[in-house]
Formats: C-alpha cells, structure tokens, sequence
C-alpha cells in the first residue's frame, strides 16, 4: 500500500483514520477481554451511563449520531446482551436499558476508556494540531454550512480550473 497520502481524496483519508483507530481501539478491548464489546457500542454506553433507560432516539441525540445507527447499534447490542428492551414509564415508549452483563463490564470500560483518553493525548502531543480540536472545529463549521452547501458553491464557480489529481471525497 502506497503512502502518499496527499493524492488520496478526504473522503478516503477519514475513512482510513477511522478503520486505524478502530481497528486499534477494538484490539485493546480484546486484549482487556471484551472481545465481544465493539468501539460503536461507547456512545450508546455512554448514554446509558449517563441516564439509564433512553429511548433510541434519546440515545441517538445524547450521543449525537443518527437515530438509524443508533437502532442498528442497540440492536446489535440486544443480540450481544448488553442492553435490554423495556417499556417506558408511560407504557407506550420502548426504552432501552443496561443488562446486568453491561453494568458488569463497566469498570473495566471505564478503565479502558481512562486509557485510552491517555493515549489519545499522547497522540495529540506528537501531532501540529489537537486531533480532537480540529474535529469539533470541522464539525461545527459545517453545521453552520454543509459540505453539500460548499459543494454547491463551488460549482458555481464554474469548471476554469484544471480538475484536481487527488481524488473524490
């Protein structure tokens, strides 16, 4: 695999620091013996953590991800039995909870989270820029306008420009 980074598109390049955190990330459970915890279940766990039952949706806005991956990831979790169905006060509302498998794993998450908070900074301290910083900078400015906006904008500037090499996002 090549190393010139520079003629990859963004696109590619998110999608390669995601699966090199990831796949780092998910070792580090397996070597803590969780090797059935996923890193995607964290947010939902979090959540959870944070106030305990939630609705998918409240789930999905604590952990600000869509509310489709939050049910495919709760889902995921139901079969893995870390956190169980309910109903909700009212009777109407599912509602999703800890299992007691959850709530037993959760010092050992904690920890390895602590750690990994350590390491993550241990990254940013070899890094130009704050990796973490950058991300909410990126995230926040294209709330206020979308890359579909920017793109859109673009465009109407219409094609003087020698197209790119690097590739598509």
């Amino acid at each position: 695999m090549s190393n010139d980074h520079q003629s990859r598109g963004l696109g590619t390049l998110l999608r390669h620091l995601i699966d090199l955190l990831d796949g780092d990330v998910a070792a580090a459970y397996a070597a803590a013996g969780l090797a059935d915890y996923r890193p995607r279940f964290t947010p939902v766990v979090r959540a959870l953590d944070e106030q305990d039952p939630l609705s998918v949706g409240g789930i999905a806005q604590y952990a600000g991800i869509s509310h489709s991956a939050a049910s495919q990831t709760v889902a995921e979790m139901v079969r893995r039995g870390l956190v169980e169905r309910c109903k909700g006060r009212d009777g109407r509302q599912a509602m999703i909870r800890k299992s007691d498998r959850l709530v037993a794993l959760l010092p050992t998450l904690r920890r390895h989270w602590a750690t990994a908070n350590r390491a993550e900074a241990a990254l940013n301290a070899e890094l130009s820029h704050s990796l973490r910083a950058l991300v909410v900078e990126t995230i926040e400015t294209l709330e206020r306008q979308s890359f579909l906006e920017r793109i859109a904008a673009e465009s109407d500037q219409g094609d003087a420009e020698t197209p790119s090499k690097r590739g598509d996002v």
